[in-house]
């Protein structure tokens, strides 16, 4: 099987991204959205999506260096060919990510939900996340049912995020509107 098969991967989930071609010889930077970030390593295959075609990956090496995490790929073996894959998101079969314990939840489940203040205001729906260092913020960004049309960042503590329903796809936060 070529490493570039093109197949549709079953219910893919984005776990990290190529940003970079490094060196002479294909090999490619990325950022892994995993924690740690090497854990991306665990997951193989990874699935890249190009031009609305999937293409199976398969990373032959690995490198941690200074600026960051290095892969090379199988069949890439020059600049020009790795170049194609920059700036594309690394998938895997959502099926391939270990089953978390209660109260802990992927990005990916968290995303789409629907946000309401403890006093059942709706702010809008979580769009993504980021990462920040002290902790991870939900971006929500209004909608057409939400109190406003305003883009909120709430930090994803315990002291905001008061309740997860994965079943309603709601999430309950102590949040003043107006902020």
């Amino acid at each position: 099987m070529s490493a570039r098969q093109s197949v549709d991967p079953v219910d893919p989930v984005v776990i990290g991204r190529i940003t970079a071609v490094h060196g002479v010889k294909g090999w490619l930077k990325i950022h892994s959205f995993t924690e740690p970030s090497d854990n991306i390593f665990d997951y193989q295959p990874w699935w890249l999506n190009i031009a609305g075609n999937w293409q199976k990956m398969r990373v032959t090496e690995q490198r941690f260096t200074a600026k960051g995490l290095m892969v090379h790929l199988a069949e890439i073996d020059d600049r020009d060919q790795a170049r194609v894959y920059c700036q594309r998101d690394i998938y895997v079969a959502k099926k391939q990510l270990p089953v978390l314990d209660d109260g802990q939840y992927y990005w990916h489940q968290l995303e789409g939900m629907t946000v309401l203040t403890s006093q059942g205001i709706r702010l809008g729906i979580v769009e993504s996340l980021m990462e920040t260092g002290a902790n991870d913020v939900l971006i929500v960004k209004g909608d057409d049912g939400s109190l406003d049309q305003e883009e909120r960042l709430i930090p994803y503590t315990d002291q905001f995020v008061l309740n997860i329903d994965l079943g309603t796809g709601m999430i309950e936060v102590d949040w003043d509107p107006a902020f």
